[in-house]
């Protein structure tokens, strides 16, 4: 299948192509850029691959959680290009493709942590188990306080991935650091790991109309009032 992949819900933004399993991506760190570049880089993946967009079988997108603006973007262009093209939508977690990122092992069995910086002292966060390069989920994904975090079960072992280990001074990491084997506070979600999902998605039937996608905010606010934003000052001193 040939399949359009689309991550802008983080600070990092990404395309990919998917043809028959092999995906080609761009990805750059690119803070306010994301609505420049998106279209211009799908247009050159489709080129080097020699593919038109009629030719592509479904559109896919990370659907959040993330910044507001960015899950909007993401969730416009991929609605935008599948209804031009009268394909469907691919609908992928973020958390999901974000705890790809952890998929070191190949077939082996990983619990894996997914967390990202929410800023306003909050992050989003998911608990799943990935094998054979496809990722299941253990619970809801959440958004909350780093303190008010909760990872599954009692077990060490876990594998942590993402910005929201790094966030508020490293709270999530050090306050829960027995309970995994490795971090890496680094990872942002890729496109190319929504396109691997997006084609397990497709195999499975779960493809969506454009006009039924929904966007995952996890939160109604997206900002803090002044006086949010002066009590957490307070609360760092």
């Amino acid at each position: 299948m040939k399949l359009l992949a689309f991550e802008t819900s983080t600070e990092a933004l990404s395309v990919a192509l998917s043809i028959g399993g092999e995906v080609r991506e761009r990805f750059e760190l690119a803070p306010r850029r994301h609505a420049e570049l998106s279209l211009p880089w799908a247009e050159e993946l489709l080129a080097e691959a020699g593919i038109k967009r009629s030719q592509l079988d479904a559109i896919a997108v990370g659907r959040g959680p993330g910044a507001f603006t960015g899950v909007r973007l993401g969730i416009a262009l991929a609605q935008g290009i599948a209804l031009a093209l009268d394909r469907p939508v691919v609908p992928v977690s973020t958390l999901a493709a974000l705890a790809m990122r952890a998929d070191a092992n190949g077939d082996a069995t990983s619990r894996v942590f997914a967390a990202i910086d929410a800023r306003m002292g909050e992050v989003y966060s998911a608990a799943f188990e990935l094998q054979g390069g496809d990722v299941r989920g253990l619970g809801e994904e959440r958004v909350g306080a780093p303190g008010d975090v909760v990872v599954p079960g009692e077990q060490g072992g876990w594998i942590g991935v993402g910005t929201g280990f790094g966030a508020a001074e490293n709270a999530l990491s050090e306050r829960l650091a027995s309970r995994f084997g490795r971090i890496d506070a680094t990872q942002l979600p890729h496109a190319a790991d929504v396109a691997r999902l997006a084609a397990k998605a497709f195999a499975r039937g779960e493809a969506v109309a454009a006009e039924r996608v929904e966007p995952a905010y996890l939160r109604n606010n997206v900002a803090l009032t002044l006086k949010e934003q002066q009590a957490l000052r307070d609360s760092k001193r």
